[in-house]
């Protein structure tokens, strides 16, 4: 256990609790192509 005046030290997979596997710069990719590609539909029209 840490002592009262020494900041506790754990890693970054513990802190979170588990691992990140990396999926959200899919999501980001796919969401921005698809604003893009809505915005140039509605300027053709």
């Amino acid at each position: 256990m840490a002592e009262q005046d020494e900041p506790a030290r754990i890693t970054t997979d513990r802190a979170r609790a588990g691992t990140t596997p990396g999926v959200t710069r899919y999501v980001l990719l796919i969401g921005t192509v698809l604003v893009i590609a809505i915005f140039a539909v509605i300027l053709m029209v």
